[in-house]
């Protein structure tokens, strides 16, 4: 069974998933995109040739599946639309611009029983995914996601554009609700915060710390979960996992074996460092065939709206404190 899917905004990731959908045409039928930009249109209508509308109710009508590409601004515009009509929804991160637009997305949805996927696309990184039968209730975690300036992007702060994702990844792994929260951020060439930092305190004790950067002079995207007897070390830019363990020292060690004297009457321990081999993949691919599964099943989508919503609640959290107080150089 293929499902028809129709496209808005055919801008730089847009084009990715346009192709993307080209190539899995053995799930998907592309019926065509829109974009109200009329010259972007006609560039991509020509070098894809795929069929542009003038309109977005007349491709809503022709469609099972909504792939919403757009500025962040207008997902819950397209969003709404296409829950009333009870399509599947794919949408990028954040799901939406506000709250209150994520409470009244949540209803509809609910109220027309359509499946939402949100595109935080690092839930599918490789490295992410061989990570994780490595977490055991990690309780320190620190990430770095940095990024080289780019126009592009800036309409949102920061905190919205890149820390998000590591705020869905953190939210998935630690499973515990947020029970305080600090950050800082600073404005330097855009009019929201350009680089921000953000402590995250859950209830089961957990801290995490993240820092995100859009002025970087290199692109970083790694975080460091630290647990009892292990440090996990996922390079999401990468695509590289390292895992360091203690372990027990079982009889006679191993000559080439590094053990670690501990403090007296401890026993000592065995420290082993491991790479596990990842299975490569395209994450876009495959949340695109995530969502294509999902709906034809009838299933829950890995990502969920749910998710997408909480991701946002913290990120809401985070840019509150920082307009308590931020500096503008």
């Amino acid at each position: 069974m293929k499902l028809k899917v129709g496209i808005v905004g055919v801008g730089h990731l847009g084009k990715i998933h346009l192709r993307i959908l080209q190539q899995l045409s053995d799930l998907y039928t592309i019926v065509g995109f829109y974009d109200p930009d009329e010259s972007t249109a006609k560039e991509v209508e020509h070098l894809f040739g795929v069929q542009s509308f003038s309109q977005i109710d007349e491709l809503l009508g022709l469609i099972d599946v909504l792939d919403i590409v757009a500025p962040t601004p207008f997902h819950f515009h397209y969003s709404s639309k296409a829950a009333e009509l009870g399509l599947s929804i794919f949408v990028e991160k954040p799901v939406v611009e506000t709250l209150d637009e994520a409470e009244k997305l949540k209803s509809l949805v609910q109220k027309n029983g359509v499946i939402v996927q949100v595109g935080h696309v690092e839930r599918f990184n490789p490295a992410y995914l061989a990570a994780l039968p490595y977490f055991q209730e990690p309780m320190f975690i620190e990430t770095h996601r940095l990024a080289m300036f780019n126009p592009r992007g800036t309409d949102v702060p920061v905190v919205m554009d890149l820390m998000i994702h590591d705020i869905d990844i953190i939210l998935k792994i630690v499973n515990s609700k947020v029970k305080n929260v600090a950050a800082s951020g600073v404005t330097v060439v855009s009019e929201t915060p350009d680089i921000a930092n953000a402590r995250l305190e859950f209830e089961n004790g957990c801290v995490a710390n993240l820092t995100s950067s859009r002025l970087s002079l290199k692109n970083m995207r790694k975080s460091r979960f630290f647990q009892r007897n292990a440090y996990v070390s996922v390079d999401f830019l990468n695509k590289e996992l390292e895992v360091v363990k203690l372990d027990k020292v079982e009889g006679e060690p191993d000559p080439f074996d590094l053990i670690l004297p501990l403090a007296e009457g401890k026993n000592p321990r065995k420290l082993t460092i491991d790479k596990p081999d990842l299975v490569p993949n395209n994450a876009i691919e495959e949340e695109l065939k995530s969502f294509y599964y999902s709906v034809v099943n009838k299933e829950e989508a890995i990502v969920t709206l749910n998710d997408g919503i909480e991701a946002l609640v913290v990120a809401q959290m985070i840019m509150d404190k920082i307009a308590e107080f931020r500096p503008i150089l």
